[in-house]
């Protein structure tokens, strides 16, 4: 199928500080950019860790706005078209295409050395309804989103680093939204989309890119699950962008471990549009939380080597989308509405830095007394209010009898590798980067559970599917429910025709013989009755692949589904 590309001339992309020239669709505007507001911006300290921090940039604010250009020009190394890359956009109407938004917004980065991202290809959103009212068959819309494809990402095909390929495609529970798309093409449309997407642009990376998948849940392990299916198929993924839009004070706890688990599979991970909104009018304790939250996700991603970096959904306040969205919420980014740096700004910057500040001598307040929860034989959750900081707290540790026994960024961890019927008292310590500490908090004290039997999980049931197949190898998943809540959870099944186990993730795997066990990760081993987990593994074959016909949960046999 033969599609034209109107292909741009490039010219070579320099950094320019104080000027950027924006192309419009009537001529050549010079835009005017001040010095920058900061001494050493975020950029500088993202960039000595070859690290990307981004913002979602808007053409309107650009070419309006000199404050919003400058801080866009000197605070971030990497950035994103806000709306003028969008399929309403750049083709309202069926093979007519309006570049200069895109244009203006591309020239703009690439003059101010930021690395690009694409957004969005394929979306179900902000689409012109001669697409999605149509009326197209298969493959007539094939052929509309090949084409459209082709002609965006092979115009900006030296300019753009990632391309948001297919932009949220499955809903809350995991399930397939029911887009234009999908109803029309099926499933599918991801695996074209991303094989036209490396046709037209092969240099880029290749993403999809979601909200509410910032944590372990059914939507981000829609994505795990069809991440692997893609790649088995050999389609071009390259990764995932979690869109992170928070609530403040509502960072996943298992934020890290979602990253890491889509990085194992081989993929990047990107933090795409960060934004923590906060009920009106804001606090200095909201902002203070906030702040909090901003550090505990950049720490998220810089604690993984394959997260590339984390992009904020815009600069100042002001011109947020989330108090049109979400009534009563708003102050969700780096700079409040008259553009000055806010608590989460010092954070992020705090981060980067490394938080190197030997003046600060201030240490953080004390943390709140813990309280504890799901107490088990050999782990207990533990949750504290947050201390707060000049420069923002960056770890709390947790001690007991003297000894630390955790640590972490966020106000709430599980302490493992206790005693059974053993009574423990626990403290929590703030620090900031600077190395100043708090005083202790008041302690709590549990007596963990007799661990001499397991614990009952009452009719668990078990899920098991070999996901995909190939020559002598398949990709397994399992779903476990027990039938009452546990506190650390133990899988054991055999292979019926001598599968060989490769490796494994959500849980810690094994196998001997014939006898194949997983245990609880660290953020999965509490589970309330009902409460379903899914763990998967890559094995090999020798030809038979039958499915293991039974399976224990801590000593106690599943019913099969």
């Amino acid at each position: 199928m033969a599609r034209n590309r109107d292909h741009r001339a490039k010219p070579a992309g320099t950094r320019r500080w104080l000027s950027a020239l924006i192309a419009t669709a009537t001529g050549a505007a010079t835009l005017m950019i001040p010095s920058t507001a900061h001494a050493d911006p975020l950029a500088d300290h993202a960039s000595s860790q070859g690290f990307e921090i981004g913002a979602a940039l808007a053409v309107d604010h650009l070419n309006n706005d000199s404050q919003f250009a400058n801080l866009a020009a000197t605070e971030f190394n990497a950035s994103t078209a806000e709306n003028t890359m969008k399929w309403e956009s750049v083709q309202p109407s069926q093979g007519n295409f309006d570049w200069s938004g895109a244009d203006q917004y591309i020239d703009f980065a690439r003059n101010n050395g930021h690395a690009i991202r694409g957004h969005t290809l394929v979306w179900h959103s902000q689409l012109p309804s001669w697409v999605s009212n149509g009326n197209f068959s298969s493959s007539e819309l094939t052929n509309v989103m090949e084409n459209h494809i082709d002609a965006v990402a092979g115009r900006y095909s030296n300019d753009v680093k990632y391309w948001d390929v297919a932009n949220e495609i499955f809903l809350g529970d995991g399930s397939w939204r029911q887009s234009v798309f999908y109803q029309t093409i099926g499933e599918d449309f991801v695996a074209q989309a991303l094989r036209a997407a490396n046709e037209a642009d092969p240099d880029a990376k290749l993403y999809l890119n979601d909200y509410s998948i910032d944590g372990i849940n059914a939507k981000s392990d829609a994505y795990y699950n069809l991440a692997q299916d893609l790649l088995a198929q050999g389609v071009p993924l390259d990764g995932i962008g979690l869109q992170a839009h928070l609530i403040n004070g509502q960072v996943p706890g298992d934020m890290q471990q979602n990253i890491q688990r889509f990085v194992d599979l081989g993929l990047e991970v990107a933090i795409t549009e960060l934004d923590v909104r906060i009920d009106m009018p804001a606090s200095d304790s909201e902002l203070q939380q906030q702040a909090q939250d901003y550090r505990e996700v950049f720490n998220n991603c810089l604690a993984v080597s394959g997260c590339v970096g984390v992009t904020v959904w815009g600069i100042t306040d002001q011109y947020s989308w989330v108090p049109d969205t979400f009534d009563g919420q708003g102050a969700p980014l780096l700079f409040d509405n008259n553009y000055n740096p806010k608590p989460a700004y010092d954070a992020v910057h705090d981060v980067l830095d490394s938080g190197t500040n030997p003046d600060d001598t201030q240490a953080p307040t004390t943390p709140g007394q813990p309280s504890a929860s799901n107490v088990g034989a050999n782990s207990v959750d533990l949750s504290w209010s947050p201390s707060s900081d000049n420069v923002g707290v960056t770890e709390y540790a947790v001690y007991s009898g003297g000894s630390q026994v955790a640590t972490t960024s966020s106000t709430s961890t599980t302490v493992t590798g206790l005693n059974p019927n053993t009574q423990y008292t626990f403290q929590v310590q703030a620090s900031d980067a600077a190395g100043n500490t708090s005083s202790l908090s008041p302690g709590v004290t549990v007596t963990t559970e007799d661990g001499s039997t397991p614990p009952p999980t009452g009719d668990c049931e078990v899920s098991y599917n070999a996901a995909n197949e190939w020559n002598n190898g398949f990709t397994g998943n399992i779903e476990i429910t027990p039938g009452s809540s546990v506190s650390g959870w133990e899988l054991q099944f055999d292979f019926p025709n001598g599968q060989q186990l490769t490796n494994g993730w959500s849980g810690d795997w094994s196998q001997s013989g014939s006898t194949v066990t997983v245990t609880n990760a660290p953020w999965n081993g509490n589970l309330a009755a009902g409460q379903s987990v899914s763990v998967g593994f890559n094995a090999s074959h020798n030809g038979t692949n039958d499915e293991p016909s039974s399976f224990s949960l801590n000593g106690e046999s599943c019913t099969v589904s």
